[in-house]
């Protein structure tokens, strides 16, 4: 009996190489929000550090819960799991608030967490609104909104760093932003995986992305780019216990901002979901997706229990399982044990920060592209020729879903407590491609029954 390619398993061998890819190219994402908001709060480097570990072990234990799954949870697709940059704004802010701090922060995760548990099957009975117009727009603007962190890494990070001085939160140029030799490793890493997929055979074709990465690195050793001083710091063994801070503070402002921005995480998840489903040919309805968004509130329950944020889905591995072609969530779910591995052993969690973003910038373009390409072929599915309107829901879509990347300050003037919201490009074009396709074409054009025969028409092409 042949085996669903969602549920295959690989070789071990095979296995651990692709799920390393996997942590690879979510790892930078990863361990950018603990660092920010740890600096932030003025802690300690070693807390800073600690904060790093406990992300990483609640990384893989969230992921190997969305990808096993369990009875009502986990949608049991090849999904990495991630804390989501959605939050970082808002518990900036609460960092900043005397009466908030970290403890403040955590019992806001917690109760969102359970918020968002409660409320999945009612955001997963939005299915109807998403036929392939629509799902089609969002996941091409959740690749374009993606290129921003792939073409920023290739850059060497932020243009604009954010730092702490003085007591307060201020951003300085990076003076290492799109210097020469970083460029010059972002695209030897990006020509050596366009090599191996163009010449490349089986597996090695699948694992691309991981050799670029690894070739990239060694080549960083040889320049000087890449150093190993941390990792001879590091210890080899670290336990994550949760509540390693305290007790957790519930105040109900941190609360309510953070259940507004799990709704906005959730939205972006069904897009995500919706996507990996394309890629996978296996049809996402309205069970599976509340099993996929209830993950995302047990992660974030977690998360605050375990000393970290709110977790989502990461779109960059989407863009992997696009690249490789493999569909296995064995494959993610073997990411979500090593990551796990490198919560627990900080030194191997060392090895893996000391690959300097530039590396992974040159992967990344593949990798987000594939998002966007994914979106694309989903619209080919979409009929342009008879339906005018559908012309229109694009067109106009993707410019709202623009605004955050193109005019950062575009709602700058409007009130704070709604920057979660528009502060996202994939949540703006969500929303009017939603509004304008039932605006156009009514609720009968997205009915559950033509998304799934769209969806399967599309695979096809």
């Amino acid at each position: 009996m042949a085996v669903d390619a969602v549920d295959e398993f690989l070789p071990a061998p095979k296995m651990a190489a692709l799920g390393l890819q996997h942590v690879l190219v979510m790892y930078a994402g990863a361990v950018a929000v603990p660092l920010i908001i740890g600096r932030a709060l003025k802690l300690s480097p070693e807390d800073v550090a600690f904060l790093i570990s406990a992300d990483l072990f609640t990384c893989g234990l969230v992921t190997l819960v969305q990808c096993i799954g369990f009875p009502g949870v986990g949608i049991r697709l090849p999904v990495m799991m991630g804390v989501t940059f959605a939050s970082v704004g808002p518990m900036m802010t609460m960092a900043a608030t005397a009466d908030i701090g970290l403890l403040g922060i955590y019992g806001a995760v917690i109760a969102s967490g359970i918020f968002a548990i409660l409320i999945a099957p009612f955001i997963s009975r939005m299915l109807p609104l998403f036929p392939p117009v629509v799902t089609g727009t969002i996941i091409l603007v959740i690749g374009i909104s993606l290129m921003r962190v792939g073409i920023n890494w290739a850059g060497g990070g932020l243009p604009m760093l954010t730092k702490v001085v003085n007591g307060e939160v201020v951003t300085v140029a990076n003076p290492n932003y799109g210097q020469l030799p970083g460029l010059g490793l972002s695209l030897f890493v990006l020509l050596v995986i366009l090599a191996l997929i163009r010449w490349g055979k089986g597996f090695v074709a699948n694992v691309a992305v991981l050799l670029g990465i690894v070739a990239g690195a060694v080549l960083a050793s040889f320049t000087g780019v890449m150093h190993f001083e941390k990792v001879a710091a590091a210890p080899w063994f670290g336990l994550v216990l949760p509540l390693h801070f305290g007790l957790p503070h519930f105040s109900l402002v941190p609360i309510a901002t953070m259940c507004i921005v799990m709704v906005v995480v959730m939205i972006e998840s069904l897009g995500m979901f919706l996507a990996l489903g394309e890629m996978t040919g296996r049809t996402v309805d309205q069970k599976a997706l509340a099993r996929g968004l209830r993950a995302d509130g047990v992660g974030t329950l977690l998360g605050g229990l375990f000393n970290t944020f709110p977790y989502t889905s990461f779109s960059q591995n989407v863009g992997l399982v696009g690249v490789t072609g493999v569909k296995s969530r064995w494959v993610t779910a073997t990411g979500g044990l090593i990551m796990l591995a490198l919560g627990l052993l900080p030194k191997m969690a060392a090895l893996v920060e000391a690959v300097p973003q530039v590396v992974l910038g040159g992967a990344g373009l593949v990798m987000f592209g594939m998002v966007a390409a994914t979106g694309a072929r989903i619209l080919t599915a979409v009929d342009f020729k008879t339906n005018r309107f559908n012309l229109f829901i694009v067109a106009i879509s993707v410019g709202f879903g623009m605004i955050p990347l193109v005019a950062p300050n575009f709602f700058k003037a409007l009130p704070h407590e709604l920057h979660p919201l528009l502060e996202s490009g994939i949540l703006l074009a969500a929303i009017s491609a939603v509004a304008l396709n039932v605006f156009f074409n009514g609720m009968k054009g997205a009915s559950l029954d033509e998304v799934v025969a769209a969806a399967k028409q599309a695979d096809a092409h």
